[in-house]
């Protein structure tokens, strides 16, 4: 019975060591994981800061071109009259 006892110890105080081992192993890969994501988010941010011009130079350069597309079209309309 004593031995019984003993080796139920010896059992779980290694089931309580590879525990603690494998905790602190998942531990530091999240803190890897966390640097990462940090890293991320940061090179996220600087190309959001880099791309927030995009948006209204592609509307003012869409406008400039609907008014080049109706020059274009009166152009072409002209140059038929004159060659017709």
């Amino acid at each position: 019975m004593t031995l019984r006892v003993v080796l139920t110890v010896v059992e779980i105080l290694g089931l309580a060591l590879v525990l603690a081992y494998f905790l602190n192993v998942i531990g530091k890969q999240l803190i890897r994981i966390t640097d990462t994501l940090g890293k991320i988010a940061f090179g996220v941010r600087a190309v959001e800061t880099q791309c927030a011009v995009i948006g209204p130079a592609a509307e003012r350069l869409n406008g400039e071109l609907t008014a080049t597309a109706a020059g274009l079209g009166e152009a072409a309309e002209l140059a038929e009259r004159l060659a017709g």
